[in-house]
């Protein structure tokens, strides 16, 4: 291999100065080997004392010279930009040409991982396509896609086979945990050197965990792993059994983890933590799945979110779930043993809403259904290996500080949202609980512009003794404290959902409106975009993942008003992540319901009471044909509660029952509630 290497790095070297490639392509590939030169440059400086004696100010040199084709100001003139790529290289080629650049940009990542494997495959991807130009002068699109679909076939399973080692064999890839423990307090250089873009949120933040009391790094670390393990227990599962824990995060937060991987140690659990894909081959085509640093450009990575295209067929997909099925059974002893993911989520940055750019690839409908069948088989697969029913998982956010001049303020008061009163909560639910149960449909009626009209069918208990319909949530997978949430009976679920502004995965929503018949979704819309054309495919794209229609998967009342208290004395509202956001109003998911893969387990409340309303009448086809009763995704949305004119139960007897009122919790006992809402109005008029 580092035979193959030189010589591939002899060719790329050349290829800076031929002339043998007319233009504009010439242009493009001199301007994309000189990057993977820089790429060996690193490399070719990794064991050696300057590397090792570089300062902060080099580090961050070297950081900027990788990124810079795709930092925002520079973005425009960039062949990363398939915009740019297609003006200036043409309609035929410039998206392929930009995809295969940021294919190969992965590199960044690779070089300081030290896998030379994955560098030399993609610098013999560049070098057999520029030969292509070479002979042919403009070759065909067709013979350039099949080129990189076999580079993408040939190493599915490298990069598929090491992604599932990594997540499952803590010793397959031990990368970030090594440099998570090495780092030195007070020597932000550490940060450099994971391989990811460091913005002044990572720097800042570490900096600002550096400052804070032990006592204090402990209190996140172990209400981030009492949360897992306490999971378990809730859902009446053998921690014991596992010994591997999936840790997820944004760098800046090494301080808290190393807390953690002490504290899940003392559980008899290893971490595994891998990087965020960069390959087409293993990335999600949205969000970041691992650890990463900034997203240095969220307009790039959506431009890119399509690039599979290039390569997704049918055989594809058979291919690739052909080495997830090999791994998994080579490796089923750790997968047996996998406990599941711990996430620690960031949230405070500018919302971002992306331009549809008609010149980046886009998936045609036929390879939408192939994303579909590949994304449910593989879920299944998992399943079958990882099952749902032994796992579980948790999640806490941090603000970062691009969230505003008063973040050191804001993160005390999410240490404080963070770390709640569980027990005064659950008393307080258990009575929205008890009033919900004796429901046959919820009817909630959005105020002052929100058009939200919604029934939403209960299931009906046949023993209200022994049984419950709303699970008390109680921060222990899902944190903070704050919701009782259920999975509704689809049939006679129906009405009109709307929230004037929210912010989905990563992206931002304006006058968002989904309409639900029989609990599925029929139309939608919002007012992102100048046509509705563009706003429904964004809808299509990011909420209903290309599914025609989902179910709407779960139904849950917020109760945490100290959060959203915190979001107006800030006015971080549209910053806060789903994880928060949802504990703030009433929440839909549309979706899987919450108990996916997990269904037969018994699950009950603090009372004693089990929690029955686990399916609806599409997950329960998991029991004839798995392949139609999932959707591999569930996307909460919040109303609110100052949009919020009424939450009401109606019961079999036709009686109405008023939980909230104009934002407010008038149900007898829950009154408490209130209190940070009445304080905030009474600061607020005192101004």
């Amino acid at each position: 291999m580092e035979e193959r290497y030189y010589l591939a790095l002899e060719r790329i070297m050349k290829i800076t100065c031929e002339e043998t490639v007319q233009e504009p392509y010439r242009s493009y590939f001199q301007h994309v080997a000189y990057f993977l030169l820089r790429i060996h440059d690193v490399r070719d400086s990794y064991h050696t004392l300057v590397r090792e004696r570089m300062t902060l100010e080099m580090l961050e040199s070297e950081m900027q010279m990788l990124y810079f084709d795709v930092l925002p100001q520079n973005y425009e003139t960039s062949y990363a930009n398939p915009a740019y790529a297609v003006k200036v290289l043409g309609e035929k080629l410039g998206a392929f040409l930009s995809a295969l650049y940021a294919e190969l940009r992965g590199d960044i990542a690779y070089v300081y991982e030290e896998r030379d494997e994955y560098v030399l495959v993609g610098n013999e991807l560049f070098i057999e396509i520029y030969n292509k130009f070479e002979e042919e002068g403009e070759p065909s699109l067709e013979s350039l896609k099949q080129i990189f679909y076999w580079y993408a076939s040939d190493y599915c399973d490298v990069y598929v086979a090491d992604r599932i080692r990594e997540q499952v064999d803590p010793d397959a890839y031990d990368f970030a945990v090594r440099k998570i423990m090495e780092c030195e307090p007070g020597d932000l250089r550490y940060l450099y050197r994971f391989g990811e873009y460091v913005s002044e949120n990572e720097r800042k933040t570490a900096k600002y965990l550096e400052s804070l009391p032990q006592q204090v790094i402990d209190r996140m670390a172990d209400t981030y792993t009492e949360g897992f393990r306490v999971g378990f227990i809730n859902a009446g599962k053998d921690l014991s059994k596992k010994s591997v824990v999936n840790i997820r995060y944004v760098l800046g937060f090494e301080r808290v983890l190393k807390k953690a991987i002490e504290n899940f140690g003392k559980m008899g659990l290893r971490p595994t933590i891998y990087r965020a894909a960069g390959s087409v081959i293993t990335r999600a085509r949205q969000g970041k799945n691992g650890f990463y640093g900034a997203q240095v450009n969220k307009q790039y990575d959506y431009d890119h979110k399509d690039d599979l295209g290039l390569i997704l067929d049918k055989q594809f997909v058979e291919r690739k779930l052909e080495v997830m099925r090999t791994v998994f059974e080579q490796n089923k002893e750790l997968a047996g043993q996998f406990a599941g993911p711990a996430v620690m989520e960031v949230f405070g940055e500018n919302p971002f809403v992306p331009v549809s750019k008609p010149e980046a690839v886009r998936l045609t409908k036929e390879q939408e259904q192939f994303l579909l069948n590949l994304n449910s088989r593989a879920g299944q697969l998992t399943n079958e290996y990882i099952k749902g029913e032994e796992r579980s998982f948790t999640i806490i956010s941090w603000p970062v500080p691009e969230i505003g001049p008063c973040y050191q303020e804001i993160f005390d008061e999410v240490i404080r949202i963070n770390t709640l009163d569980a027990k005064r909560y659950e008393q307080v639910q258990q009575i929205l609980i008890d009033v919900l149960d004796r429901g046959e449909f919820v009817h909630i009626l959005g105020k002052d512009g929100n058009k939200t009209d919604l029934k939403v069918k209960l299931y009906n208990l046949k023993d209200a003794k022994k049984e419950t319909i709303f699970e008390n949530c109680v921060a222990d997978v899902n944190i903070p404290v704050g919701e009782v949430f259920t999975s509704p009976v689809l049939e006679g679920t129906e009405g009109t959902l709307f929230v004037s502004s929210v912010y989905l995965n990563e992206l931002q929503y304006e006058n968002l409106e989904i309409h639900f018949k029989e609990g599925m979704t029929t139309e939608y819309a919002c007012t992102n975009f100048a046509s509705e054309e563009e706003n429904k495919k964004y809808i299509e794209d990011n909420i209903l993942h290309n599914h025609p229609s989902l179910p709407l998967g779960e139904f849950a009342i917020g109760t945490n008003t100290t959060a959203y208290v915190t979001a107006k004395k800030y006015g971080i509202a549209d910053k806060l992540p789903i994880l928060i956001a949802e504990k703030m109003g009433p929440h839909f998911a549309v979706g899987d319901t919450c108990y996916t893969w997990a269904e037969e387990n018994r699950v009950y409340n603090p009372n004693g009471k089990e929690i029955v309303a686990k399916d609806n009448s599409v997950s329960l086809r998991r029991l004839t044909d798995p392949g139609k009763a999932y959707f591999q995704c569930h996307t909460d949305i919040t109303i609110p509660y100052e949009e919020l004119g009424k939450i009401s139960v109606y019961t079999k007897a036709g009686e109405e029952i008023v939980l909230i009122q104009n934002g407010r919790f008038v149900l007898e006992g829950t009154e408490m509630l209130n209190g940070p809402l009445n304080e905030w109005e009474k600061e607020e008029k005192g101004r």
